[in-house]
């Protein structure tokens, strides 16, 4: 069998633990195979053929783990329940001070009370929501 055909079979097996422990790195080093049968496709030698295989998987893993990592860490929190209500605005329904009141947030009548309990919020203002505590929305 030509060499071809060697580095493919081991590209198909490094394929295998890459579907099964989702570990990047296989794909890459599956690459690297790929490459390695090209050059033994082309003539390439043995000496070749690994030096081709290690240098596409070296350079793969070196610049491919950075950026997916990076992309990974930067990749937005998707907020869902109270957490996607923090940051919107409400309207005041009731008088909102630090005791309480009511206000309109995302369609629904919300109890609220002001994050500064010296602050008061008359009816038809806008109000920012800065958290959610239980039942209750902390507006400024």
């Amino acid at each position: 069998m030509d060499a071809w055909v060697w580095w493919l079979v081991a590209a198909a097996a490094l394929g295998i633990p890459l579907i099964i422990t989702a570990m990047p790195e296989f794909g890459m080093l599956g690459v690297g195979a790929v490459a390695a049968a090209g050059t033994a496709g082309i003539g390439g030698g043995p000496v070749a053929q690994v030096v081709v295989f290690a240098l596409v998987s070296v350079a793969l893993i070196l610049v491919v783990r950075p950026l997916a990592r990076r992309t990974r860490t930067q990749r937005p929190a998707l907020a869902s329940g109270v957490e996607a209500l923090k940051g919107r605005q409400a309207v005041v329904l009731e008088r909102v001070d630090g005791q309480g009141g009511r206000i309109k947030l995302a369609g629904e009548i919300w109890s609220a009370r002001a994050l500064d309990s010296s602050e008061s919020y008359e009816p038809g203002r806008q109000v920012d929501v800065v958290e959610i505590d239980g039942a209750t929305a902390v507006v400024m």
